[in-house]
């Protein structure tokens, strides 16, 4: 009955909105409404640290004067807003703001993927038992109506696998790196850009795209992943050399999130890997994102757009807000915990650099069969000096454990100069792709 009463009343007057956070994606959700005007939908305030720098604003200019803006939540949380917007991010405190807003009926739409990815399930419930909703459609690639499609779109379908280059910032710097550009130089530009943070770890190092991938496996897959046991792999390793080999291989190098449902389990990683260029997922430059899903029934199906910046992210926000004003419901399908591994079936591809000398080549293939792995391929490119040769080696297919194990050993021959480097190739052959 409460969840009526609720409904009625949106139904007769304007649903009133709160915004938690002014930076980059909270102004442009603000500017969005300005532009639109859409009716039943009012402002009522704004919450942010340092409230009047941001008043004082060129963004708050598309502010209406009526707005109260406010640095107490608990102003906000105690308020008659109907809807919780948050933008702030993180877990701690955004978590009790959430928790607190749900309690007290009042609905919230997010983009925080953190805070989706580790506590999201126990957080729907909360909404679920006071009668109002958790939106979070810009959680995931920004723009790009990732979340939605998949619950709308593909509830019908048993969605077993998906590929994804879900994060902008990685996908701009290594998209530039394939035109010849250097990592430091690249990465400077993307935080002059705004694209990268001062500390930009949680995008180069896979945090950021590992909660992603955990929300798409949830909602795509129904599979609850521990976002903690999905293990990641930095992009920072990656060098100029490396594009060069991959393309003598017909390939390229993005950042790719997977997850595979095998039974109970399911293998997931993100890291860089060769994606072969006749991919989907090889065309995508800039700060596109690309998600790539393979159902038992459907098939394949790719969504594709630009994931980063304020306004496309604030476009998802205020799609989830319209729908959350307008009561509409999205597809609950039940969802079960699953154990993750990080094993894939692969070919590899192995960089060293070395202080050549004769039998490294041997040395490397024994430690490989040691393990039970074989060599595919060998690549040297020309114009290196033999005190620091960088060569490539390609393994046949092999689970990734298994060459890592390799690598191990390898990486403490005397001759290595760098610790190797071991990606993943995706295969044309794996129809996710």
């Amino acid at each position: 009955m409460a969840t009526k009463k609720k409904q009625a009343k949106k139904a007769d007057a304007a649903v009133k909105v709160a915004l938690l956070g002014f930076g980059t994606v909270g102004s442009s959700v603000a500017r969005v409404l300005a532009a639109q005007k859409f009716a039943g939908i009012e402002l009522t305030h704004i919450f942010n640290r340092n409230v009047g720098r941001k008043r004082a604003s060129d963004a708050a200019k598309a502010v209406s004067g009526s707005v109260k803006w406010t640095e107490n939540v608990d102003e906000i949380l105690r308020s008659d807003v109907d809807v919780v917007v948050e933008l702030t991010g993180g877990l701690t405190p955004t978590e009790s703001w959430i928790r607190k807003a749900l309690s007290s009926g009042k609905s919230v739409v997010t983009a925080n993927k953190q805070l989706i990815a580790y506590r999201g399930t126990g957080l729907a419930r909360l909404a679920a038992q006071h009668g109002v909703y958790l939106v979070h459609g810009a959680a995931v690639a920004g723009g790009v109506p990732v979340i939605p499609g998949m619950l709308q779109g593909l509830g019908g379908d048993r969605v077993t696998r998906l590929s994804g280059i879900l994060n902008g910032t990685c996908n701009y710097i290594l998209s530039r790196m394939e035109s010849g550009a250097d990592y430091a130089t690249v990465l400077a530009d993307a935080q002059q850009l705004g694209y990268a943070e001062a500390d930009p770890s949680a995008d180069v190092d896979g945090y950021d795209a590992r909660a992603k991938l955990c929300i798409l496996s949830r909602i795509a897959m129904r599979a609850e992943l521990d976002p903690d046991a999905v293990p990641t792999q930095t992009i920072a390793t990656v060098e100029a050399v490396d594009f060069a080999y991959a393309k003598e291989l017909n390939c390229t190098i993005r950042q790719i999130s997977r997850a595979q449902l095998d039974g109970a389990v399911v293998h997931a990683r993100v890291a860089p890997m060769l994606v072969p260029l006749a991919s989907p997922l090889a065309w995508s430059h800039g700060t596109q994102n690309m998600v790539v899903t393979s159902g038992e029934f459907g098939g394949d199906v790719v969504f594709s757009g630009h994931g980063a910046g304020g306004e496309p992210t604030a476009v998802a926000v205020v799609s989830d807000l319209l729908a959350v004003a307008q009561g509409c419901r999205s597809v609950e399908l039940p969802v079960r915990k699953r154990a993750v591994t990080s094993d894939f079936m692969a070919p590899h591809y192995l960089r060293f650099v070395v202080d050549d000398k004769p039998g490294i080549v041997s040395a490397i293939s024994g430690a490989l069969a040691k393990v039970g792995a074989n060599i595919d391929s060998l690549l040297q490119r020309r114009g290196y000096p033999k005190h620091k040769l960088p060569f490539v080696i390609t393994t046949e297919p092999s689970l990734t454990s298994t060459i890592e194990k390799a690598m191990v050993s390898i990486g403490k021959m005397d001759c290595m100069l760098e610790k190797p480097l071991c990606l993943q190739i995706l295969v044309p052959e794996d129809k996710a792709e």
